[in-house]
């Protein structure tokens, strides 16, 4: 009886320590959650040192650091949104972690963002080995079933840089959608969008001069694409009426929905100093107004979007109401 007892004991012990350690948020290993996240901008006057931050995560086959944020609570086997984040070509991680605030959206839609960081400033295929662990750690640390979507997204260089990763082998079979932040329109032609900057050259040596890729060859695999950019990114004309893209996905008319209105800026802009105020490289961030237009009913249930930016360039960060519709997008596609 004494024997029993003591086995019983144990037996609600382990229980309770497995009950627990089942409550106990999840981590992943070398990237502790902390409130707030580190190195995060105030609402304005982010200091220069701050945004090219590289990160403070260590991918360790590489020995390269970037960021991963996710929900301090997250549970054991609770589904998430892994983004993978790039920036442009001259920029940096800690700026484009900012410049389309995910962070500040991981908590509410259960996100995990990983913001990589190019030592040369400008992505290239050398940085493939880099970017693939960093997906493979979150994959393996999470578990392939508990990562419910992936999705790349790229501003400018970075936007194009997702459309080449896409098309390969190791992307193509994990990918749910790109977000393109004036990164390239997938079927849009060069008359679309302004290709160049006046006056501006490369930011990096092999950076493109283009202000936006385009994406006239269509991959041949379904995946759902949305497309970002400041109105005067745009010729004359616009944003396109129709998509390519959309129609491949069997996608129904453009839909125009309610303006998305923002009285809060975005956290940072270009401060670099090495160009010329434009209106169409950007400007100081400020409040602002987005059109916000869908191709309802695609196959499979993926999304195809445009989102135009009233009166904003190439660098004005994303405002938080712009930023959490097109978080709100994202994770509508199946």
């Amino acid at each position: 009886m004494r024997s029993a007892k003591i086995l019983l004991a144990l037996g609600l012990a382990c229980g309770a320590s497995a009950a627990m350690a089942q409550d106990k948020p999840f981590q992943f290993a070398g990237a502790p959650c902390v409130t707030p996240p580190p190195l995060h901008c105030p609402d304005k006057d982010c200091s220069g040192d701050r945004v090219i931050n590289p990160g403070n995560v260590v991918e360790m086959k590489t020995r390269r650091t970037y960021f991963l944020d996710y929900p301090c609570d997250l549970k054991p086997g609770e589904k998430v949104t892994f983004v993978l984040s790039l920036h442009g070509g001259g920029s940096y991680g800690n700026w484009q972690r900012h410049y389309f605030p995910l962070l500040d959206y991981k908590d509410k839609y259960r996100l995990v963002i990983a913001t990589p960081n190019s030592p040369t400033r400008a992505w290239s295929p050398a940085d493939d080995e880099y970017l693939q662990n960093i997906v493979t750690f979150v994959y393996d640390q999470i578990g392939k079933d508990n990562v419910k979507a992936f999705w790349l997204a790229g501003h400018s260089q970075g936007g194009q840089t997702s459309n080449r990763l896409l098309q390969t082998d190791f992307f193509r079979e994990k990918l749910t959608g790109w977000v393109s932040l004036s990164g390239g329109r997938l079927g849009s032609k060069r008359e679309d969008i302004r290709a160049t900057i006046p006056g501006t050259p490369p930011a990096a040596a092999g950076a493109p001069r283009t202000l936006a890729a385009y994406a006239e060859n269509l991959p041949d695999y379904p995946f759902s694409h949305i497309y970002e950019a400041g109105e005067h990114e745009y010729t004359a004309a616009g944003v396109p009426k129709t998509s390519p893209w959309a129609e491949k996905l069997q996608c129904g008319k453009r839909e125009q929905r309610a303006d998305i209105v923002d009285t809060q800026a975005g956290y940072v802009f270009d401060g670099s100093g090495t160009r010329p105020p434009s209106k169409i490289w950007g400007l100081q961030p400020g409040p602002g107004t987005a059109q916000v237009y869908v191709y309802p009913d695609c196959a499979d249930g993926r999304v195809v979007a445009d989102i135009v930016r009233l009166g904003k360039g190439h660098t004005e960060g994303l405002e938080p109401h712009v930023t959490e519709e097109i978080v709100k997008l994202m994770l509508s596609a199946r």
